[in-house]
């Protein structure tokens, strides 16, 4: 896979390019979380931006990897985790330019940076539940709250970019060819202010944040792994692949 990056006027553009969809496999979502965390600890670095290539921001968790090997969920599980971790104790703030979908693992991405705009084009989802797994609904309630968030995870049914920013989750909607534009400028505000300060402000924001978003996503983790590994996930994903209806065994009086 790859992950370009590009220093300019303490501007980082981190630009995910993995054709098709930008799924992420386990060795992806590790070298996310090593590429962030070193960007932070760049002191040429005022300001992280992530963007992607090709038809949307973030496919997720890359399902291939996982067909072939199920036992890769637990490096899956952690990929995911330290690249979230990353980009939300990043010492510098992050902001997501989000276009096409953003799903599953794009949800961890957008919903643990700072700041994110999105293209008019785009839309937000976490389509697990249809997948026989469960996950990122942590950073989806930090983006959409409560209410939006159980509708999502329940129906596996995305929201599109005018939905999300009506919800509150976006910084501003603009059309798909000024995305990146209208991120560098935002991101080029934020470069011009004291880095001092701007370290000091990110660490005390996240210190003030009611909901520890590590912990939360680590307590929601464990449910994803117990899901994954029983009979009703494995018929998810088995009709899934093979494009036809999942028929789960019911129990007796269900």
């Amino acid at each position: 896979m790859s992950i370009d990056v590009r220093i300019e006027d303490g501007i980082a553009e981190l630009l995910l390019n993995h054709p098709p969809v930008n799924a992420l496999d386990s060795r992806g979502w590790a070298k996310l979380a090593e590429t962030v965390t070193g960007l932070g600890r760049d002191e040429a670095v005022r300001v992280v931006l992530i963007a992607a290539e090709g038809r949307g921001f973030c496919a997720g968790v890359d399902i291939k990897e996982l067909a072939a090997d199920a036992s890769r969920i637990v490096a899956v599980n952690r990929g995911c985790y330290d690249a979230f971790a990353a980009i939300y104790d990043c010492a510098v703030p992050v902001l997501s330019a989000v276009h096409g979908f953003c799903l599953g693992g794009g949800i961890g991405i957008a919903g643990a940076s700072d700041l994110v705009l999105a293209s008019d084009d785009a839309s937000f989802g976490l389509p697990e539940i249809d997948r026989g797994a469960l996950g990122a609904a942590t950073h989806l309630m930090r983006l959409f709250g409560m209410q939006k968030t159980r509708r999502m995870l329940y129906t596996g049914e995305p929201i599109s970019a005018a939905e999300a920013y009506r919800c509150g989750g976006l910084e501003a909607v603009v059309p798909r060819e000024e995305l990146r534009g209208a991120a560098r400028a935002l991101a080029a505000k934020l470069a011009a202010k004291s880095p001092r300060a701007m370290r000091l402000a990110k660490e005390s924001l996240n210190g003030i944040e009611l909901l520890d978003l590590a912990k939360s996503y680590r307590f929601e983790q464990g449910f994803t792994l117990e899901l994954y590994t029983s009979p009703d996930s494995q018929e998810a994903r088995d009709a899934f692949v093979e494009k036809r209806d999942a028929q789960f065994e019911k129990k007796p009086g269900g």
